[in-house]
């Protein structure tokens, strides 16, 4: 049976569904119904801009990166996604080309081209240059602790076929639980995957500016294997024995040290940014978590998702167009370093509309819409 607000995407589809005009920057403050968490969103790119929870001392900090000039949310040359919903496509697409129906690396006939916006043009990222990120997304539903968002994304915009329509909903509830709702449905068939690409750092830059402190821990014995621009070979990767093995809880920072030479990021790269599947993921319990041991702050997820993208800021920082740090993170006269946040992206197998081995159907169409939920609960972590 479909929810609500698949009820109400589709009545929007089947009456084409004008966009409204909304001030991309308008602010949205959240907050939950026991006061014990706050944040802010923006339209554009339906993007977190800020999130305040309780550290071990009951002090409130404000644990995503992003900007305090919004405008940098559009105009950012450096275009790290700081808190968006990423699509038509999340991640990779191989060549910048697929097929429906899929076929091996887009072999087959019907073939369509998106933007090739990453290295050097060899791939598609995130949709393209003009990807969910950068659209002005409409305020559909607003309360004092929940704000619905939608957005049409028309045939043929980035070189995708069929009208999507999108909606997302960021709910704070009590106990410090940030509930994301993410639903599509679709005129034609064409591939959706959809994510929210936030940063963390859970001490908020106070206590250090590295990973060490912060350790997590997901059931998940195998990666999908990429080459050296991060594009899926077809293949996976077993993780037990190796540093990518976080079924038992370790450092995040002093893991990436582990990882030179390995290329799990790709050529030349030192750090995470690889796609773990989940092992048996009920979609009931956390399947994953992380905490700092300096702050205390502690995140579970759960999430319908099959898989996640963990990426350690190993590109964030340019040297001559660093990227100034929120007042509330020590800014702006310091800057976002290397390794000193970390990205989650609950997601679906990356690029699987280029690998049918994988045997995960990501085309979307008419009776078949898409459904994405992850549920952020924040506390304290106890210490031994």
């Amino acid at each position: 049976m479909l929810c609500l607000s698949l009820i109400f995407l589709s009545t929007l589809l089947l009456h084409g569904a004008p966009q409204v005009l909304t001030d991309p920057f308008e602010i949205v403050n959240l907050t939950a119904p026991d006061g014990s968490a706050m944040a802010n969103f923006i339209p554009l790119g339906a993007a977190a801009t800020n999130l305040w929870v309780k550290d071990k001392n009951g002090r409130f900090r404000d644990i995503l990166l992003g900007y305090d000039n919004l405008t940098m949310y559009e105009t950012d040359p450096n275009h790290p996604n700081f808190g968006p919903v990423v699509g038509r496509y999340a991640n990779r697409i191989r060549n910048g080309t697929f097929t429906i129906p899929i076929s091996k690396d887009a072999s087959g006939p019907n073939k369509f081209q998106v933007p090739k916006n990453e290295n050097n043009g060899t791939n598609s990222l995130h949709g393209g240059y003009f990807g969910y990120d950068r659209r002005t997304w409409s305020v559909a539903k607003r309360t004092s602790s929940v704000v619905t968002f939608t957005l049409v994304d028309p045939a043929g915009e980035q070189g995708f076929p069929g009208t999507v329509i999108a909606a997302v909903t960021y709910e704070l509830k009590a106990k410090a639980t940030w509930k994301i709702s993410m639903e599509a449905v679709a005129t034609e068939k064409t591939p959706i995957m959809l994510s929210g690409h936030h940063y963390w750092n859970l001490e908020a830059y106070e206590e250090t500016s590295d990973l060490i402190g912060h350790f997590a821990q997901f059931d998940a014995s195998r990666v999908i294997a990429t080459d050296g621009h991060l594009i899926p070979t077809g293949d996976l990767l077993d993780t037990p024995g190796t540093p990518l093995d976080f079924r038992v809880a370790k450092s995040i920072g002093v893991s990436i040290n582990t990882t030179e030479g390995k290329d799990y990021c790709g050529t030349d790269c030192v750090g995470f940014d690889n796609c773990w599947i989940y092992d048996g993921n009920d979609g009931r319990q956390p399947a994953f978590s992380v905490w700092s041991i300096n702050s205390g702050i502690r995140i579970d997820v759960v999430t319908n998702q099959l898989a996640l993208q963990v990426y350690t800021c190993n590109g964030i920082f340019n040297a001559s167009q660093p990227i100034p740090r929120k007042a509330s993170h020590g800014g702006p006269s310091l800057f976002y370093k290397k390794h000193s946040c970390l990205v989650v992206e609950q997601e679906s197998w990356i690029d699987a509309i280029n690998n049918p081995e994988f045997g995960v159907n990501q085309i979307y169409e008419p009776g078949r819409p898409y459904s994405w939920g992850s549920t952020y609960i924040f506390s304290v972590q106890e210490f031994s």
